[in-house]
């Protein structure tokens, strides 16, 4: 069993889209109305439109509230981290440094990932 895609269910997609490319550095493999799928290595990652009038019911505060009580994170791996830094941060993420040699971040919508150096 490997994994083929993770999935993050989004408020809005058109902000989160925009985020994702500038992130992953790539376009889209896949889009349709209410969903986008980017590269992610051997799997993909893919945004799904939270439908309208559950939509509307979500507040996410500017800047947002960390997401921190869902258990799902997503971490990737990138061949150089303090490169990896440098572009994240040019683009404006914030990354904060973990003793354990990975960053976290977060997206527009608070979900939290982690960006760590590839093994060698």
């Amino acid at each position: 069993m490997r994994l083929a895609s993770a999935l993050l269910y989004v408020k809005d997609l058109a902000a989160l889209t925009a985020f994702y490319r500038a992130l992953l550095d790539t376009a889209p493999v896949n889009e349709s109305p209410g969903w986008v799928e980017f590269p992610a290595g051997a799997a993909t990652l893919g945004l799904h439109a939270i439908p309208g009038p559950i939509a509307e019911q979500i507040v996410i505060s500017t800047p947002p509230e960390p997401r921190e009580e869902t258990p799902i994170k997503l971490i990737f791996a990138v061949p150089d981290l303090a490169q990896e830094r440098a572009r994240l941060a040019a683009l404006g993420i914030t990354l904060i440094e973990r003793p354990w040699g990975a960053c976290d971040g977060m997206d527009p919508e608070g979900n939290i990932f982690t960006i760590t150096q590839s093994p060698a």
